[in-house]
């Protein structure tokens, strides 16, 4: 607009308010907008009415990153915005599969760990419980068509401790906010993960659990994850490979009651009409102007600044007016946009298997076997049975009951013959949910980093860049995502101050 008398936010902010303001933020870590902002900002701001049909901030995507996003602006005073869904839901990757008589199985990212403090505080904020993953018991590994061996991990998954130390120590030197920073960057984006194994001397019947501890983690075999990328994310985890990929004290650790997309549903209930479903944003234009044009399937919607809260890789789905800046518009097109999940979920009458001393975890180690991982996801009470597992897709027919039964062999083997009887089946391939899943988990390759790391936060004009993915910490993980949009929050919202 060429008026700035009426894009300039009529908000009362005063130098020492602002201050308190931002002692807030770094009472969380300096990551975004505390759980106390609404008092520290109280009294701080006051919203124009809109008359010119221009809001302050819109927000694409109604995930965890930006409904907290959405809260936070809420709880800062600022009534002006609105949240752009193109989905028919809110959760984005976090999803409920309701399985009847009040209970429900996580179908997509379900738990959190130690140090996972942003998205632990927003689950007690929205009074949501919390209660451990079931590990006690044996462990049971197959192989072939007969072997079976049975063993108590203890809540870990039986890793090398001497490969787990070497990661450990080497992440320490790849900052988890920006692993491109890394002094040895250069050096260590140079080889995938997979590369990197084979140095090790692993023996061969050990390098196929470290081949499925990838494809549980990354999406994706070794030899196609960055190495520098997955250092970041054991420095994310206080660089300890351990609390990264174990079940005790770990990122696997905790589940919430109610299953992950309970925080979202909260959210998304709090902020009322804010939340628009089934508005995919098409195009975005006038970017780098004083009001942004977002063209949607429900009409435009204009505002001043736009948190973009969604995949790198799906805004590729949107066209910019004018171009991205180069850098940005090429980390983009690289960024990886196809590593899909299959998730299922098997129900029984209760967990038959705690009473033979099994905790419900399955591998099949084989190289063709179609489970990479199942666990006792049963709910808090164990008032049922649910084994939920990650799949080889290529292993396993598409067909419900095809799937079905092959799983209700493995798990026959692994249990006992009672998990041939099951009294429900639930299936969910990301892959085929909808347009705007791309990818589950973002399996980033060898030299990504050091060619698009700079590109990944910088605000291009009047967008600021959300997600997990751009989170300093736990970056694709559901605490990385609030931590994300607490932070475009509060960047959004200084800027805005500062016309």
């Amino acid at each position: 607009m060429s008026d700035k008398s009426t894009s300039k936010p009529q908000y009362e902010l005063n130098r020492r308010r602002l201050l308190k303001l931002a002692g807030a933020t770094a009472a969380v870590g300096g990551l975004g907008l505390s759980a106390g902002l609404a008092s520290a900002a109280e009294g701080t701001m006051r919203s124009r009415d809109n008359a010119d049909g221009v809001l302050d901030i819109a927000i694409i995507g109604a995930g965890l990153a930006g409904l907290t996003a959405a809260r936070d602006l809420q709880a800062s005073g600022c009534d002006s915005f609105v949240v752009l869904e193109a989905r028919d839901r809110v959760g984005g990757r976090t999803l409920n599969h309701d399985l009847g008589s009040g209970y429900i199985s996580e179908v997509g990212g379900q738990w959190i760990g130690p140090g996972q403090t942003a998205v632990a505080d927003l689950a007690r904020e929205l009074e949501v419980g919390t209660f451990p993953t079931y590990y006690e018991g044996k462990t049971v590994f197959l192989s072939g068509e007969k072997g079976r061996l049975a063993l108590d991990l203890q809540g870990g998954f039986g890793t090398n401790e001497e490969i787990a130390a070497k990661l450990s120590q080497l992440s320490r030197e790849v900052p988890s906010g920006a692993p491109w920073k890394s002094p040895r960057a250069a050096e260590l984006d140079k080889l995938s993960a997979g590369d990197w194994l084979s140095q090790q001397n692993i023996k061969p019947e050990d390098r196929r659990g470290w081949d499925v501890s990838f494809a549980l983690t990354c999406g994706i075999t070794p030899s196609k994850m960055g190495l520098l990328h997955f250092l970041s994310m054991i420095n994310s985890a206080d660089c300890q490979y351990s609390r990264l990929e174990s079940i005790k004290d770990s990122a696997q650790g905790t589940r919430l009651v109610g299953g992950s997309q309970i925080l979202s549903i909260r959210m998304a209930e709090q902020l009322g009409d804010k939340v628009r479903l089934s508005c995919p944003v098409r195009s975005v234009s006038g970017w780098n102007t004083d009001v942004v044009a977002l063209h949607t399937d429900q009409g435009t919607i204009r505002a001043r600044r736009v948190i973009m809260a969604v995949h790198p890789a799906l805004c590729n789905q949107i066209q910019f007016t004018p171009a991205l800046p180069t850098g940005r518009a090429a980390l983009q097109r690289a960024w990886p946009a196809h590593s899909p999940a299959r998730k299922t979920a098997m129900v029984y009458k209760r967990p038959f298997w705690r009473d033979k001393g099994l905790n419900g975890h399955t591998h099949q180690i084989d190289v063709n076997g179609a489970v990479l991982w199942a666990w006792d996801n049963s709910p808090p009470g164990a008032e049922i049975g649910v084994i939920n597992a990650f799949i080889t897709n290529a292993q396993l027919p598409s067909g419900h009951q095809d799937a079905m039964k092959i799983l209700s062999e493995i798990y026959a083997r692994a249990l006992g013959d009672e998990a041939l009887n099951p009294v429900a089946y639930y299936d969910h391939d990301w892959g085929l949910a909808d347009s705007w899943s791309l990818t589950c988990i973002s399996a980033i390759p060898p030299g990504f980093w050091t060619t698009h790391g700079e590109s990944l936060r910088p605000p291009c004009g009047n967008l600021f860049w959300s997600g997990t993915e751009t989170a300093d910490i736990w970056a694709g993980y559901m605490d990385g995502a609030v931590r994300s949009g607490r932070q475009s929050a509060l960047q959004a919202l200084n800027s805005l101050r500062q016309v």
